[in-house]
């Protein structure tokens, strides 16, 4: 198989939050404006490569793996909470000393870096989201502290005794990736997957993120918090979305209300990782809404 045609091969570097080493990529031209890609939930930051080789020639882009993510350090003890990846994506902008940066992630990604833009409003240029807006209004009922508690503790003692599976070889890992995501292209797939898995000392292989961020925090879903700070952004917002996702259409159901200055694409024949499934589409879109070529 021929490998992934990549336009800028990243630079590895690490940055701390928390005392843990979390790791990053560099894709090179510190001189021009910062942009930052932040993956989701069980990826990894070189699912981002094919996007930051078209956004190289104008950003100086990074892309972080977020705690519990690939080469970054897993939080022992932590609830992996989206305050504590905020916090990450805080420090590594303090790491790096931008003061302005553009920022764009990807589902969980999406989520982290919408509230730092509203929390830190002057230092962000613009913002781009795809499917990061979480649950629609509707299905986030909160249930009782109890049984939030009560769900939490038995998942936390399920995860406990749940062995992550080992595959015999890349080969093997790579026909789960394609099954997870059948419109991945052959070569995208492995891409995804060989950064995606590290080799244990029996010589198998198993995905590089923590088994613990399979589950969430026990808090409550805070809606009317995270719409607030959704309406503190002053800068442009750019939100996604792939026409055959799960994720439901925001303008519907009236989240995109919040923010004061937005632009929304949808994406036919395209899922949740609709940049995986329509590449070319989304970064069209993209460089229109950032204004570069």
């Amino acid at each position: 198989m021929a490998p992934l045609a990549i336009k800028r091969y990243p630079t590895s570097q690490n940055f701390f939050s928390q005392r843990l080493r979390l790791h990053y990529v560099d894709y090179g031209s510190p001189e021009k404006p910062l942009m930052v890609l932040v993956h989701g939930s069980r990826d990894h930051c070189r699912a981002w490569d094919l996007v930051a080789g078209e956004l190289a020639e104008h950003y100086h882009v990074i892309a972080p793996d977020l705690r519990g993510h690939g080469d970054s350090a897993w939080a022992i003890g932590s609830q992996y909470s989206m305050a504590e990846y905020v916090l990450d994506l805080a420090q590594l902008l303090r790491h790096v000393g931008e003061e302005r940066m553009t920022l764009l992630g990807h589902s969980l990604g999406g989520a982290v870096v919408l509230r730092y833009a509203g929390l830190f409003p002057d230092t962000v240029v613009s913002v781009a989201a795809i499917e990061g807006l979480g649950p629609p209004p509707g299905v986030d009922s909160a249930e009782p502290a109890e049984q939030r508690l009560r769900n939490w503790i038995a998942a936390m003692q399920g995860l406990a005794s749940r062995t992550p599976h080992r595959y015999r070889s890349i080969s093997k890992a790579l026909e789960r990736m394609q099954d997870a995501n059948p419109n991945l292209s052959p070569e995208l797939a492995e891409h995804l997957t060989v950064h995606g898995v590290m080799r244990m000392e029996d010589g198998t292989y198993t995905w590089k993120f923590d088994n613990y961020v399979r589950t969430f925090a026990p808090h409550a879903y805070d809606r009317e918090g995270t719409q607030e700070l959704w309406a503190r952004i002053e800068c442009p917002v750019f939100l996604a979305r792939g026409k055959d996702s799960w994720a439901e259409n925001p303008v519907d159901d009236g989240r995109t209300s919040h923010f004061k200055d937005y632009t929304y694409r949808e994406f036919d024949n395209a899922g949740h990782w609709l940049h995986h499934d329509q590449f070319e589409p989304f970064v069209t879109e993209l460089k229109a809404f950032l204004e570069i070529d």
